[in-house]
């Protein structure tokens, strides 16, 4: 067995788990993992620290990653920084540009995901493209199909896809890249992806991220009621997750439920999830439509 294979079986549990977003389980797992081989620790410190990342938890990274701490968590710790601070990301932006201008080592993925990540959260989706396409990680990959597909260009992230099946078409990135594939092309595919998301989730754990991907493919379908056995699941996981709020404010318009219900969920996400693009959206709309019904309010005679 190679050093690498070996490498991939002792970090297969955390990687999964982050992968479909059981990030507690993936943090508690990574530190209770104890290796002889300094780059399983390396790998096994980048995944739980991306872990607290998604859990939001800035300041734990922030904090932790110093200095002397390698390349690869730099660039966590940057992704972390700028992810907690809107006022910096400009400035941070610029430090990614040079980063990637510059003389960039293929070989740290960490860097190019993370730096695809920040290029993505910018919609510079030009960019993002470039910086991941310079690995040969399926990491880099499946984040290059999920902006492919966002871009609409779902002939090129088959393509893409196609390589990360050729690659390693059992593991679970390429079967989720496959279903959100699937969720963009519809039709009877539909049915496909939600079947990728409940093998996933009975092989491994249930989660929020599964679980609306089931929901997402229950409402393409018009099976509203289903979605919102599987949402109620995903709430009861995590009452704060900001895609099954998305999730829940959509499928309380379709079942049309009292007005408040959907309020409800909205004013949550705007306490918790400022940043989020729906919420973002959501607030300028509301700002234009105040605006616009200034304009048509009854003018008080003297």
């Amino acid at each position: 067995m190679s050093g690498q294979e070996q490498m991939d079986i002792e970090l297969f549990e955390i990687r999964t788990a982050l992968y479909i977003g059981n990030y507690q389980h993936c943090i508690n797992e990574a530190q209770k993992l104890k290796s002889n081989n300094p780059d399983v620790r390396a790998e096994k410190d980048v995944i739980m620290y991306r872990a607290y990342v998604a859990q939001k938890k800035y300041g734990v990274v922030l904090d932790e990653i110093t200095s002397n701490h390698p390349p690869e968590l730099q660039a966590v710790k940057m992704l972390a920084d700028y992810l907690s601070n809107e006022s910096k990301r400009p400035s941070l932006v610029k430090e990614v540009d040079s980063k990637m201008t510059g003389s960039v080592d293929i070989s740290d993925k960490t860097l190019l995901l993370m730096a695809g990540t920040i290029y993505y959260h910018e919609n510079n989706f030009d960019a993002a493209l470039r910086a991941l396409h310079q690995s040969e990680s399926l990491e880099c990959a499946a984040l290059m199909v999920q902006i492919l597909l966002k871009m609409d260009r779902v002939d090129l992230a088959k393509k893409e896809l196609k390589r990360m099946q050729d690659t390693d078409d059992d593991s679970i990135l390429t079967q989720l890249a496959q279903a959100w594939f699937n969720l963009a092309v519809g039709g009877d595919k539909y049915q496909d992806a939600y079947y990728i998301f409940q093998e996933q989730a009975d092989k491994h754990s249930s989660t929020p991220l599964l679980l609306n991907g089931q929901a997402a493919c229950y409402m393409a379908q018009g099976k509203f009621e289903d979605a919102e056995g599987v949402l109620q699941e995903a709430m009861d996981k995590d009452s704060n997750n900001a895609e099954t709020l998305v999730n829940m404010v959509v499928l309380s318009q379709h079942l049309g439920k009292p007005p408040e219900v959907s309020n409800r969920y909205i004013s949550q996400l705007k306490d918790s999830h400022r940043g989020h693009p729906f919420v973002k959206d959501y607030l300028q709309k509301e700002t234009e439509f105040d605006r616009i019904a200034k304009n048509y309010s009854p003018s008080v005679s003297a």
